[in-house]
């Protein structure tokens, strides 16, 4: 009795391991090779920093070593189809820019879409900017507003691409005030910086976080947050200056959708601990940049609603360049 009922407790184990077993021990297994994190941006700026910050929290969490990859080009296109056409096995991550993550496919035929990808967590938010060189002669917003209304098409305003959060502002600022600008595209925030710095353009779009970081050079004359940032209370938001206009920067972490449900749990895991380190939330907290916490399956859900919203702008007021 005790030998037959054995033999069938084993017998029915083996039944049940055919959807299991196998996903298990592919969990188990990974990560077998190194663990790519690609960023749509060149080195040095908000997103790559932000991956490179959490590479090595990451690192400790899931054993294996965790590689960042620059992918820049199109506001973040290009890196987001080489993380959606990789093979489903969790080694491919990439990060993720809203509201450029709905607003490409929405404004182009894009080489992906929201449902190419699972979520595994939002990490931050960091309002979007409107910034000058120091010794711009536009001491304030209304007085920028001001020379685009006086001199239409002539008034530069440079961001990361078409689509971003930093382009977005533009798009919804000329709507509010009926100028037109002039759009300058750069592949990431040094080159920005640079150009203003340089005095390229007469504006940019960036988000709090990094033009913060270099406050000595520049002049950063509102921002899009709902509310005035702890880190910059000297900044007046877009609403306090008569203009309808909020806008961030969130920014988080992907893979591919159909990567086995174990990996997937086991990444979402790993990075529900990053975001609750202290290191973690020191580091960006550093960079003048709010920690958003939000776990993968949710993170998604809240953005598929966003999608028609975003619809309903571009048809409204289509951004493309402008």
């Amino acid at each position: 009795m005790t030998t037959t009922r054995r033999t069938l407790l084993a017998a029915g184990a083996g039944l049940a391991a055919p959807g299991i077993a196998p996903a298990l021990a592919q969990a188990n297994r990974w990560p077998e090779k190194p663990v790519e994190i690609v960023v749509g941006f060149v080195p040095g700026g908000a997103t790559d920093l932000d991956a490179r910050a959490i590479a090595p929290m990451l690192e400790r969490r899931i054993g294996g070593s965790v590689v960042v990859v620059n992918r820049p080009g199109a506001g973040g296109e290009v890196a987001l189809a080489s993380v959606a056409r990789a093979r489903p096995d969790g080694h491919v991550l990439g990060t993720t820019n809203m509201p450029g993550l709905l607003t490409i496919p929405i404004e182009r035929t894009a080489q992906f879409k929201l449902d190419d990808f699972a979520g595994i967590a939002n990490m931050v938010t960091d309002p979007t900017a409107i910034t000058v060189h120091e010794d711009s002669p536009y001491r304030t917003l209304p007085d920028l507003i001001a020379a685009a209304r006086a001199r239409p098409e002539t008034i530069t305003y440079a961001s990361p691409g078409v689509g971003t959060d930093d382009h977005l502002q533009l798009v919804l600022l000329q709507a509010a005030t009926g100028t037109r600008w002039v759009h300058v595209v750069f592949q990431g925030d040094p080159q920005l910086m640079a150009a203003v710095l340089g005095k390229q353009v007469d504006s940019m779009g960036l988000n709090l976080g990094p033009v913060s970081a270099n406050r000595d050079k520049l002049r950063t004359l509102a921002m899009a947050g709902a509310a005035r940032s702890s880190f910059r209370p000297d900044v007046p938001t877009l609403k306090e200056l008569g203009f309808d206009v909020e806008m961030a920067s969130e920014r988080g972490l992907v893979t591919q959708a159909g990567v086995p449900p174990a990996v997937l749990a086991k990444l979402r895991e790993a990075m529900a601990d990053v975001v609750r380190d202290p290191a973690f939330v020191a580091a960006f907290r550093a960079r003048f940049t709010e920690p958003r916490p939000e776990e993968g399956e949710a993170w998604f859900t809240r953005l598929r609603g966003l999608q028609e919203g975003y619809r309903t702008l571009y048809q409204r007021t289509p951004w493309s360049q402008r």
